[in-house]
């Protein structure tokens, strides 16, 4: 089963006692990639750190790439709030949009932050992780060219127009965010910063 399919089966109702396990499989792999690279992470240990066998864990996932892409479409469907908050909020300030939805944003790195690495870095070699990466950021491109859209920014097809500005803003702030992270620099401060280039992008 794809990683997102089982992603949002969980989301639909009460999860079975297999949806528990392939989180508790998840959790584990998250809580180990926190202490560790992906090379030095095993099958082994994440199956002893869900409390099952090897064998078990095959049962859901055969491999440690597809316990990843597991985990990468778990934090995906996370981040995909960010491109919903943004689209809902048709009636709020632009400027307080763009901030919610950074502030959402920075809560899912300060979260799963070594997991969002773990997509950054994996994007090129593993191409479910690459393919739901850029989906998800497109998502929130396309989400936040319509709040610039409120601000006054044309919605044109030219390269300083709406699509094209929130497209590199976007990916500008998931490099910053992977930076902070990734340094042990503050998130706040990521925000800070993400959040005055956005309201720089904007109509005076």
């Amino acid at each position: 089963m794809p990683a997102e399919e089982r992603a949002s089966r969980r989301r639909r109702g009460t999860p079975s006692k297999g949806d528990l396990r392939e989180q508790a499989i998840l959790d584990a792999a998250e809580a180990l990639l926190d202490e560790r690279g992906v090379d030095e992470l095993t099958v082994e240990e994440i199956a002893r750190g869900a409390g099952i066998t090897r064998g078990a864990l095959y049962f859901y996932f055969g491999s440690k790439q597809e316990v990843l892409v597991a985990l990468v479409a778990r934090t995906v469907a996370a981040l995909r709030e960010t491109a919903r908050l943004a689209a809902t909020e048709g009636g709020r300030d632009p400027r307080d949009s763009i901030r919610a939805a950074l502030g959402t944003t920075a809560a899912a790195w300060r979260e799963h932050g070594r997991t969002m690495r773990v997509a950054v870095d994996h994007s090129a070699v593993i191409p479910e992780i690459g393919a739901m990466w850029v989906e998800v950021l497109e998502e929130n491109a396309t989400a936040l060219r319509g709040v610039l859209v409120r601000a006054g920014v044309p919605d044109g097809p030219g390269p300083t127009d709406a699509a094209e500005r929130a497209r590199a803003l976007c990916w500008m702030t998931e490099r910053t965010f992977y930076r902070a992270t990734a340094t042990g620099k503050s998130l706040d401060a990521a925000l800070e910063t993400c959040d005055f280039l956005w309201r720089s992008a904007l109509p005076a």
